[in-house]
């Protein structure tokens, strides 16, 4: 049995106790036992093709991982609709803290992700820090996968670490427990009830979960329980964009991503990011950024 985490007192292991994961990945590197460190975990795995269903146990550690290499179509269920996401280099997820999961995937090309665990107990000292603050974690997660330079940079730094003493993993430790924790704080509530309320946060889960599919602005007023004139309304009132600006935006920021990461066609770039055709696409980041896909990419 490949172990995915070791004992140390200050993380939530409990839940991966029997946890088998050597039919998913194989484990090359981890930093408890290469650099001593206790204060956070790096794991690199390599990961296999295909995975028809992986249960992962809910943890109160937060869990971070980077892809390094790879494309894969990766779907997660947390006991609802399974969501999909393209995991290719750069690309960010976060666990939910305390929410079990489900995955399947099948990957073109090998998979290699960085994993990075910070212990419970960061996290609760890093809540207390800001004030004791409500903190949305789905809300939080959903920042850290839209893509985060800022963590994907201190992610890849930690992997050529070296021969670094476990300050360097505790500093490292307290600023992602930060920064990530200050992407969930709730915003306070301003005007009318309904127009800063949670249901705006699941709407835009739900249009970054779904960019490369088809999306109608009825799909997110019935998962908000408003009419789609209200929903329309409302959005507006706590965002300043429409529904459709909103998403068009998001699936705009993902193709930058794409284009920047090289590897796809503009065509490829356009069906991931949920334009019918390349030419909707260029239209599209031609409005938005003032240049075509191509000339993004070459810059």
């Amino acid at each position: 049995m490949l172990d995915v985490v070791c004992d140390a007192p200050d993380f939530d292991l409990e839940p991966y106790t029997g946890f088998d994961a050597n039919p998913y990945v194989e484990r090359t590197f981890n930093s408890w036992d290469g650099l001593g460190w206790r204060s956070l975990l790096l794991q690199r795995f390599d990961h296999a093709a295909r995975v028809e269903r992986v249960a992962l146990p809910a943890t109160d550690d937060l869990h971070l991982v980077l892809t390094v290499a790879g494309d894969a179509a990766m779907e997660t269920s947390t006991g609802g609709r399974w969501r999909q996401r393209h995991w290719m280099p750069g690309q960010l997820d976060m666990a939910v803290p305390g929410v079990a999961s489900v995955r399947r995937y099948r990957s073109v090309v090998p998979l290699r992700t960085l994993q990075v665990h910070i212990p419970r107990v960061t996290v609760a000292r890093t809540v207390e820090q800001l004030g004791g603050e409500r903190i949305d974690y789905e809300r939080m997660a959903a920042a850290v996968a839209s893509g985060d330079p800022l963590v994907e940079h201190t992610m890849r730094s930690l992997g050529a670490a070296g021969e670094a003493d476990d300050l360097y993993a505790e500093s490292a430790a307290t600023f992602l427990a930060v920064h990530v924790l200050i992407c969930g704080v709730r915003p306070p509530e301003v005007g009318r009830p309904s127009a800063a309320g949670p249901w705006v946060h699941k709407a835009v889960s739900m249009m970054r979960d779904r960019l490369g599919g088809p999306l109608t602005v009825a799909d997110m007023a019935s998962e908000a329980g408003f009419s789609v004139y209200h929903f329309i309304r409302a959005f507006k009132d706590a965002t300043g964009q429409t529904p459709h600006r909103y998403l068009t935006r998001l699936r705009i920021e993902e193709a930058q991503r794409l284009l920047r990461a090289g590897g796809l066609s503009v065509a490829q770039v356009a069906t991931r990011c949920g334009f019918g055709s390349p030419g909707a696409l260029s239209t599209a980041f031609l409005r938005h950024t003032g240049v075509r896909p191509s000339a993004y990419r070459n810059r």
